[in-house]
């Protein structure tokens, strides 16, 4: 069982819960999460490049969700060095002992790492212009995005790398991918989804989520 909650400031909190072990596939949403298990994992995933395997014993999963541009930020590191991995929270925090004990006892352990999250959010704020990327990449070529924020191609890439590793093109293509999936999972035909997200047609529509999430769309959205 997955379940999602608004948590202000953040993407979302969520929770996972399995009686027994699985395997599940993560694809790419231009994202990174803190997760914390109940078997005693805490640890962070980077923005995705490609579909992510993951295997989860049975108990359950704790995690909050930073939007695009955002966690690199939390975690003191430029985003490209997070890209497509699963890495110890310690390891870019220092010790986190505290914070797991805190965990363990807590009613609520979503809300603990969602505060947690937010105060490092306050000591080291996202780049400024990470949310204007976000709202023009879907639009912009780069070259006209980097002039509209008053950059030269080569530090747009550079700050994109860094606030969301990828680059705007990756960036692009990621967000649409996650928007499209999005729209799937609500119903919307494949046909009319493809339309709505700007892929030239549904065939291209089908190519990105292969290359992206490793299988077609309707096994990717299947419950």
């Amino acid at each position: 069982m997955y379940v999602e909650r608004p948590f202000a400031g953040l993407a979302c909190a969520w929770q996972r819960s399995t009686t027994r072990p699985v395997t599940g596939r993560v694809v790419p949403d231009g994202c990174t999460d803190i997760m914390w298990s109940t078997s005693g994992r805490l640890f962070v995933a980077g923005p995705d490049t490609g579909a992510h395997l993951s295997s989860g014993e049975p108990g359950t999963l704790y995690g909050v969700r930073f939007g695009p541009g955002a966690g690199p930020a939390a975690f003191g590191v430029p985003g490209h060095a997070l890209r497509d991995q699963r890495v110890p929270l310690a390891e870019l925090w220092g010790p986190t002992a505290a914070l797991e004990d805190e965990l363990a006892a807590a009613d609520d352990p979503c809300a603990v790492l969602a505060e947690a999250a937010l105060r490092r959010l306050r000591a080291t704020p996202p780049d400024p212009a990470a949310a204007a990327i976000v709202a023009a990449v879907p639009t912009s070529g780069v070259a006209r995005l980097a002039d509209d924020l008053g950059m030269s191609v080569r530090q747009l890439h550079r700050r994109s790398l860094a606030a969301f590793g990828y680059g705007p093109k990756v960036l692009h293509r990621v967000l649409r991918f996650d928007r499209a999936v999005g729209l799937a999972r609500r119903g919307v035909p494949f046909a009319d989804v493809a339309h709505r997200t700007g892929y030239a047609d549904q065939a291209h529509l089908s190519r990105e989520v292969r290359e992206l999430a490793g299988v077609p769309l309707g096994q990717l959205i299947r419950p």
